[in-house]
């Protein structure tokens, strides 16, 4: 049986994966014919959750996603999005580098994922789509530490990205993640470095069960706050969930209460092909 149990877990992603590109080719044929595709955020969720159980992840899940909401999570693994995913229709920022992997990349545009090049300067743009998708109803989450790290600490909340949160009506949820337990964090989850997808993958498949904690915590208003407040809000919140060092309160500074223009400047939401 331990023999089996990873070509099993194997087979079953080989298979939900070649699933989930066949899905994302039919939304994209029926985007270029200029069809409606109102269901879509439920398959991606669908996708996202199901992936979690061909993995064998074992999820716990305290809260839930808020409506209306900018999800401000820690980051581990590219695990993080299924696991958020799977919770509701949620939309994701991630790195430039997701574009390009294998099928993955290609996949995740589909599913309307913005990407963001390290030291592009597009920032205020990008702010413009995520503020638009998040006022529209929507949810979308961020990684602001913008790595990943090993579980055992958090990096700092860069807050550039949070100006988003400062809008009326515009609710920030702290969403805190932990692979393994309190004690022992799990060393395979994290996704490090130079670290390649496919050998990640590998490592998780022979995982014997993977526990995952995902906390969605009460949503912060941050229209009172500037956003390295609204970002060091988030960080001591997380870290608290976790049991971790909490952050070191912001210096004071000579910030303005909201640094993102109302009205919003108009800028389209460019999602990859």
């Amino acid at each position: 049986m331990r023999i089996l149990s990873p070509v099993w877990r194997s087979l079953r992603v080989i298979e939900h994966l070649l699933s989930g590109a066949t899905l994302a080719l039919g939304i994209a044929v029926g985007r270029r014919l200029g069809a409606r595709m109102p269901r879509v955020p439920d398959l991606v969720r669908w996708w996202h959750a199901r992936l979690c159980r061909a993995l064998g992840l074992r999820l716990e899940v305290k809260g839930e996603p808020a409506p209306n909401a900018l999800l401000v999570a820690n980051h581990v693994s590219w695990l993080d999005i299924p696991v958020i995913g799977a919770q509701g229709r949620i939309g994701f920022l991630s790195k430039d580098e997701v574009r390009h992997w294998p099928l993955i990349g290609w996949m995740a545009g589909i599913a309307g994922t913005l990407f963001i090049a390290r030291g592009a300067n597009r920032t205020g743009a990008l702010v413009a789509q995520i503020a638009a998708r998040v006022s529209d109803g929507r949810r979308l989450a961020i990684f602001p530490e913008g790595t990943t790290t090993d579980g055992t600490r958090l990096q700092r909340f860069y807050p550039r990205l949070l100006a988003a949160g400062q809008l009326d009506g515009v609710k920030v949820q702290p969403v805190a993640l932990r692979y393994g337990t309190s004690s022992t964090p799990d060393p395979v989850a994290p996704f490090l470095g130079d670290d390649a997808l496919l050998p990640h993958l590998s490592r998780l498949v022979r995982h014997p069960g993977l526990r995952v904690e995902a906390h969605f915590l009460p949503p912060l208003d941050g229209s009172l706050l500037s956003r390295r407040s609204l970002a060091e809000r988030c960080r001591a919140e997380i870290a608290g969930a976790l049991g971790l060092e909490p952050a070191a309160p912001p210096p004071p500074a000579p910030e303005p209460q909201r640094e993102f223009p109302l009205p919003l400047p108009e800028a389209p939401v460019v999602e990859a092909a």
